[in-house]
This record gives structure tokens, C-alpha cells and sequence, in this order.
């Protein structure tokens, strides 16, 4: 699971326009919405020319990233670490501990007090229940600091376009790959790498990230 933290400020004046443009200057219009999957096995409008076109696009991408400002807090579950344990969902689990970092980011941003809102993509009508069950329940302060949260859940649909939910759908699998393969050379994760909230605050960019922007569970 991979949260994308933006200054809303930032958000609507520089992230949404630049990655529209991208859009505009590859398809020739905006009705595009990224997916990791679909770009990586080239399926649908992802479909390339060539090799060349694809790595334009791709470093276009790369450009966005590094110089859009956002926070990056995640959390990887080892699945074949939980089986065999009761009530354990993986979903839930990352969720739990992404929620316990942000509330760790907000004080530090001396934004506690401050309504924040996180957009979720939905899953279904079942598990989107049982996720606002669960937020709620972690929010209401049975989490590992013990406090109430000041977030809001909002559901959009997988078909929105929505800038910051493609930006944490792109960002998803180089995280999952640099723990599962950790000696692969790994271009995206090192782009990523300086985005994770981390000790220090951003003296310390790129260092510090495990067990703040950067968990894994057990």
C-alpha cells in the first residue's frame, strides 16, 4: 500500500496540471487514466509505436516525479508470513500502519488539527465496507499511539482521474520489488527513494525511511 502526501496548494497548481500534460503531449488528450499494469505489459492506449516512444513517455513520467513534491509513506505486508494466523488481513494491516505514519507526518507538519482527506480507489461494495469499518476503528484511536485521527475517507471510482491516485498506483510495484528482489537494479525505486517520509525530517532525505515512510509487516 502506498500513500502520496500533497499539499493540496501544490496539488491542484502544479501535480494535476503537469501530469495532464503529459497526457496531452503522448495521446493527444486527457481521457487517459495511468495504470502501472497497463503501461508495463503495454495493454490498451499503451500500446507504443516503438521502443523509442515508450521511453519518452516513460522519463516523462520519471521528470514528473522527481520534481512534483509530495510525501511518500508505504507499507509492505509478506503474506506467506501471515497464513496460518487468525484475523489477519493484509489490506488492513498496511493500512494500520500507513495510517500511524501519516498521523506521525501531520504532527510533524503541525497539521494535527487539520481535517485530511484520503481518497482510496474502490474494490467492491464488500471490501470497501470493511475498510471504512477498519479506518474508522484505527481512527478512533485503536492504533498504536493511542489517539484519534483527523483523516476522512473518501471512495472514487477506479475509472476517476484522479492525479494522485494514479501517482500512488505508478509508485506501488517499484516499492513491493526492492523488498521482494532487493540485489535488482532498481531505476524507479531509487527516483522514489528521497519521497519517503523519514527521520529526520528532509535533512535526512533518502535515509532513515524503514519504519517511517517505509514499513514491513511482520
Amino acid at each position: 500500500m502506498a500513500f502520496c502526501v500533497f499539499y493540496k496548494s501544490q496539488y491542484w497548481e502544479k501535480v494535476v496540471s503537469s501530469i495532464e500534460k503529459i497526457k496531452f503531449q503522448t495521446f493527444g488528450h486527457d481521457g487517459i487514466i495511468l495504470h502501472e499494469n497497463e503501461i508495463r505489459k503495454e495493454k490498451g492506449p499503451f500500446k507504443f509505436r516503438d521502443r523509442k516512444e515508450k521511453t519518452l513517455f516513460l522519463d516523462q513520467l520519471t521528470t514528473q516525479i522527481i520534481d512534483n513534491n509530495f510525501i511518500l509513506i508505504s507499507c509492505a505486508i509478506d503474506k506467506s508470513r501471515l497464513q496460518g494466523k487468525l484475523n489477519q488481513n493484509a489490506y488492513h494491516i498496511a493500512l494500520k500502519h500507513c495510517l500511524e505514519s501519516l498521523a506521525e507526518l501531520m504532527q510533524e507538519k503541525k497539521q494535527s488539527d487539520k481535517l485530511t482527506h484520503i481518497i482510496v480507489e474502490q474494490r467492491g461494495k464488500k471490501e470497501d465496507q470493511d475498510l471504512e469499518l477498519e479506518f474508522r476503528r484505527i481512527c478512533d484511536g485503536d492504533n498504536s499511539r493511542n489517539q484519534k485521527f483527523s483523516f476522512e475517507l473518501k471512495f472514487a471510482d477506479k475509472k476517476v482521474n484522479s492525479a494522485g491516485l494514479q501517482l500512488a498506483d505508478l509508485v506501488a510495484r517499484p516499492i513491493g520489488l526492492s523488498i521482494i528482489r532487493p540485489q535488482q537494479k532498481n531505476r524507479a525505486f531509487e527516483v522514489l527513494n528521497k519521497k519517503f517520509f523519514c527521520s529526520g525530517g528532509r535533512k535526512n532525505l533518502g535515509e532513515g525511511i524503514h519504519g517511517y515512510g517505509l514499513k514491513i509487516y511482520p
